[in-house]
């Protein structure tokens, strides 16, 4: 029942270093199951029970948060491949600290961390490899968490934008950016208002530092970007 999702679960980081025969056996020892989600449609709700790790099949989800006052922040946006759930499936928490929400119809593999962690039967490589796997990848999550925090600290929306885009730039290495976030939640991931973003946009564009339409920026003047966040 794996078959028609093997070439996704191979670029998955869980599963670094498998070959197929090994990701077909590891996943008849997990006994993983499917689940498909219309668009805006909850996977799972901060709160409710655990129930497992969640690799993305196809599709879109945003993992969001909210705060005190209701405001959503959304701490990551996940493609096909990626990962969501394995921070907390392993912290002796039973609930789950953050809302998966479907942003396009999406069907996600749900993994049951119990059997990760326990192995199997015959204590076969494969299953040493996904735990190697899981541990690199809980601690690159950490990282990346640590990235989010920085944006907090950083008190200017411009300098929360410019930051953001110079990032998207350095990971491309093109002027020409295809942001993975549309307006509004690029607004929510950096947390500041949507009219507030557009209009600090607007002003970069305005004095020559970048193009923009939709989601495609144009970083026109690196330079002058890199001298704001100094």
């Amino acid at each position: 029942m794996y078959q028609k999702w093997l070439e996704i679960l191979m670029k998955s980081a869980l599963f670094r270093g498998f070959s197929t025969e090994d990701l077909l056996g590891i996943l008849d020892c997990l006994k993983p199951r499917v689940a498909s989600y219309k668009k805006n449609e909850f996977i799972t709700m901060a709160g409710e029970n655990l129930t497992g790790v969640g690799i993305i099949l196809s599709g879109e989800v945003a993992v969001t948060k909210e705060n005190a006052v209701g405001n959503r922040i959304i701490i990551a946006v996940l493609k096909p491949g990626e990962m969501f759930g394995e921070t907390a499936a392993f912290s002796g928490s039973a609930v789950w600290p953050a809302t998966v929400l479907a942003q396009a119809a999406s069907t996600v593999l749900c993994l049951p961390p119990e059997k990760i962690v326990r192995g199997c039967e015959k204590a076969c490589l494969s299953h040493h490899n996904l735990i190697t796997n899981m541990l690199r990848t809980i601690s690159d999550k950490a990282l990346m968490l640590n990235q989010k925090v920085e944006y907090f600290l950083i008190k200017s929306i411009r300098g929360k934008i410019t930051t953001y885009l110079l990032e998207q730039y350095q990971e491309t290495g093109s002027s020409t950016l295809i942001l993975p976030l549309n307006r509004n939640d690029l607004a929510d991931f950096l947390n500041v208002s949507r009219p507030s973003l557009s209009r600090e946009m607007c002003r970069m564009r305005d004095e020559g530092i970048i193009e923009f339409h939709r989601s495609s920026v144009y970083i026109k003047d690196a330079e002058a970007m890199r001298k704001m966040i100094e």
